[in-house]
């Protein structure tokens, strides 16, 4: 194969796909490229790029008939020591609540005569985008406590390099619910599409507990940037249960930095946003 015909083939991966996550150890595998690749707000460089640097510099798993533990996180978030040291904070946190709760939970089933089901918890923190001044990371949660069946949930995380601190994403903004009235109507109107994608009617029925959009403020934000410099794009994440019954599964929103999200920003961030370069001119193409 050409060298043009893998940049076009890499090309094609980076435009066909939205946001998966997937992190290897030294070596990514053909679909964790991809997957690395595909993350929402990453710079458009190749595939094996972008998963080299998504690479877990820390990766620790355990695998036992009690649990299954599973923690990694970048080399962006391990070259920085103090984030470092609060991600091994945090995966130490997991480690042993989930332990607590296994081995009780185990010994309950031996008393009752019952078999016990493994506990889980595997958690890949990935990163979104690097701006000059921002780290972005996001995270995918996998859980299982024993019950009829597992948990998807998601997690969020930025490091201000400037103060050397981790924020959230609503930090960035004056308030939430500036943040949610500058983008309401396109996010309630995405979860609509989603629900289509996936052949389901939104349910608007008045006394129905998924009637109403909830506000994007209450579920995980993920900011991205096109181009590595600027804060222009993101996505909402939902868990099961959000926004439609658990059969559904969770939805990921993506939705571009229009000039009224720019201006529910606090003015420390405003040079850090800027509008989605494709929502600038009607001429341009949107994504």
């Amino acid at each position: 194969m050409t060298n043009e015909k893998i940049w076009r083939n890499a090309i094609a991966i980076l435009a066909g796909t939205m946001l998966v996550t997937g992190c290897s150890e030294d070596r990514p595998t053909t679909e964790e490229k991809v997957a690395a690749a595909s993350v929402r707000g990453a710079p458009p460089d190749g595939p094996a790029d972008i998963a080299a640097r998504n690479a877990p510099a820390s990766k620790v798993s355990e695998d036992n008939d009690l649990v299954e533990f599973a923690y990694a996180y970048p080399r962006d978030a391990a070259s920085l020591p103090e984030l470092a040291a609060f991600l091994d904070s945090d995966r130490a946190t997991k480690r042993d609540a989930l332990i607590a709760a296994a081995t009780r939970d185990k010994e309950a089933a031996e008393k009752g005569g019952f078999p016990y089901r493994r506990h889980s918890h595997l958690q890949k923190w990935q990163r979104i985008t690097s701006t000059p001044r921002l780290l972005s990371l996001s995270a995918e949660i996998e859980t299982y406590m024993g019950g009829a069946h597992g948990m998807t949930s998601f997690d969020t995380l930025i490091w201000d390099r400037n103060h050397r601190k981790q924020r959230k994403p609503l930090d960035l903004f004056k308030s939430g619910e500036a943040f949610d009235a500058a983008i309401r109507d396109a996010f309630c109107a995405g979860i609509k599409r989603a629900k289509a994608a996936k052949g389901i009617v939104a349910d608007e029925a008045p006394d129905s507990p998924f009637a109403k959009c909830p506000p994007a403020s209450a579920q995980t934000v993920w900011l991205g940037s096109s181009d590595g410099r600027y804060l222009d794009r993101l996505t909402i994440a939902i868990a099961p249960y959000e926004v439609g019954p658990f059969a559904e599964g969770s939805y990921k929103i993506n939705l571009p930095v229009t000039a009224g999200l720019v201006g529910a920003v606090k003015e420390e961030f405003a040079r850090d946003f800027r509008v989605e370069k494709a929502r600038r001119s009607p001429a341009s193409p949107t994504g």
